[in-house]
């Protein structure tokens, strides 16, 4: 069995920031020591790394992010800004677009529940 081994990008105890200590070559045996900063993907929980995964398989559409993961428009919207923010973007709260919405939803993209939740943000 290949146990999946990567660096944690907080700590499972207290869910601080970590650090790499410790560098080391396979190949040529050189180990460089030192502090080291993670990339800010890694520091994306496992459920975010998953959905960026999809989200780009899937080449940004909705529809078949929706479709793979089973989950509505809303949802989909709601993780791709947890990742925004967690990435250390700043998130503005887009106005409301109400052609935009109901056009989805003639369209069968949404259902009037989630067209309904979008309309009164």
């Amino acid at each position: 069995m290949d146990l999946k081994r990567e660096v944690p990008g907080s700590c499972p105890i207290c869910k601080g920031e970590t650090k790499i200590t410790e560098i080391h070559c396979k190949t040529c045996e050189t180990t460089i020591q030192g502090e080291f900063d993670l990339c800010k993907f890694c520091k994306l929980s496992e459920q975010q790394k998953y959905f960026v995964e999809v989200f780009i398989k899937n080449r940004g559409n909705i529809k078949e992010i929706e479709k793979e993961l089973g989950i509505s428009y809303p949802t989909v919207r709601n993780k791709l800004d947890e990742v925004i923010s967690s990435l250390g973007y700043k998130l503005e709260k887009p106005a409301i677009n109400q052609k935009e919405i109901i056009e989805k939803l003639s369209k069968g993209e949404i259902n009037k529940d989630e067209a309904l939740k979008l309309l009164n943000k």
